[in-house]
């Protein structure tokens, strides 16, 4: 970039850790990375997320489609392309990519735009990297067909190892995102009552988390012995339990967790089932720190579940959190989401975060979870959104 008021070459300053991104580019053998998927364009952005589009992407005859294109080293040559009501998000807080383009309205415009992008820079024959799960087949056909010498890899990987350690700036939006989850989570708890239904329960929290801030992402919530997490007219009765499971949205970061009410007061068998939860949460938490292998915590965790006299009818996962709810560390496979647990044999990193979750489908007792978020220090641990992880007591509101 020019610098205007000296005519001279100004640095371009990204808002995520350059060094990282083009040293992972060069392990993967690409020279340009073209990101489509809401989630990776927001971080290349350095947070930023269009609004108009938040809740669906259809318009017309396309869909909203993103693009930023960056060249591993050249910062200088990135550019964004977005929607034309974008311009006034741009005027008002300019994107940080020299080059910005504001006038799509579906796939194929925003496709052709990055194609004659990556011509104006030089690299029509570059080794490209994609998101083959979130480039749509029309605008995947289009930019090979203009940038026929241009190889094509999938860069998911690439993508994914980006996020992996969150900056303090991200750890921080986690830790609000999980705090302000359980907090609403508590409220709706206490707020619920006896006749209380699932479709009311899930619409007080969905109020909750957005009074708080938040934007409500789902509710998965069971009463009594039922272990059906969808919404419905069931209603919940006095000495019933309570799983309520949330996930909220926080300036892109995801807070995800679950905890448990009853109606009344816990019967020693509620309380003991909820200890058997708690006893193999600090199992997997007993092995988590920076250095560790993340298959570490996933042994001693199922070694403790396999003690347990609830063994045959609980169960116990982890996974990476950030942007999304399942990315970096990949620690299970096929558990119960569809991927390898690539990390299982490699050191977990500080500042990667991972969500911690047992759940208990008792076949008398009903739906008995807790899922926790850690972000991973040098020493151990901090636990974010740590409030309420025993039994809360409904209607006291």
């Amino acid at each position: 970039m020019m610098d205007a008021a000296t005519g001279k070459a100004q640095e371009t300053r990204t808002p995520f850790e350059q060094s990282r991104l083009d040293g992972l580019m060069e392990e993967a053998g690409l020279d340009v990375l073209i990101a489509t998927s809401k989630h990776n364009v927001q971080y290349l952005l350095g947070g930023y997320k269009f609004i108009f589009f938040s809740a669906m992407d259809a318009i017309g005859h396309s869909r909203y489609l993103p693009v930023v294109v960056y060249e591993r080293g050249r910062p200088d040559n990135a550019a964004y392309i977005g929607n034309g009501l974008e311009r006034g998000e741009h005027q008002n807080h300019p994107f940080w990519t020299p080059a910005v383009h504001t006038s799509c309205w579906g796939t194929l415009d925003a496709s052709a735009l990055a194609a004659e992008h990556v011509k104006k820079i030089g690299r029509p024959d570059a080794r490209i990297g994609i998101e083959p799960g979130f480039l749509p087949s029309d605008a995947y056909i289009s930019l090979r067909k203009a940038l026929p010498e241009a190889k094509v890899f999938d860069a998911t990987s690439t993508f994914e190892r980006m996020r992996a350690l969150k900056t303090p700036a991200e750890l921080e939006q986690l830790r609000t995102a999980s705090d302000l989850i359980t907090e609403s989570m508590l409220a709706t708890i206490a707020a619920a009552k006896d006749g209380s239904t699932k479709n009311e329960i899930i619409e007080q929290l969905r109020r909750e988390e957005t009074n708080r801030g938040l934007q409500f992402e789902y509710c998965l919530l069971t009463l009594g012995a039922s272990h059906n997490r969808a919404a419905s007219l069931q209603s919940w009765s006095p000495g019933e339990v309570m799983s309520i499971d949330s996930g909220g949205n926080y300036h892109g970061f995801i807070g995800d967790l679950c905890r448990m009410g009853i109606l009344g007061e816990p019967d020693s068998e509620l309380e003991d089932l909820l200890a058997e939860v708690e006893s193999i949460q600090q199992a997997a938490f007993s092995k988590v720190k920076a250095g560790a292998l993340g298959g570490d915590l996933i042994a001693e965790a199922e070694a403790k579940l396999k003690a347990s006299p609830s063994a045959e009818f609980t169960d116990f996962f982890a996974h990476g959190m950030g942007l999304i709810t399942h990315e970096v560390p990949f620690l299970m496979t096929n558990h119960p989401v569809a991927y390898e647990g690539v990390d299982a044999d490699r050191p977990l990193e500080e500042n990667m975060v991972i969500s911690v979750e047992t759940t208990m489908l008792h076949p008398t007792r009903g739906f008995i979870k807790l899922e926790d978020t850690l972000a991973i220090t040098s020493s151990g641990y901090e636990m974010f959104g740590e409030t309420g992880r025993g039994w809360n007591r409904g209607g006291t509101a």
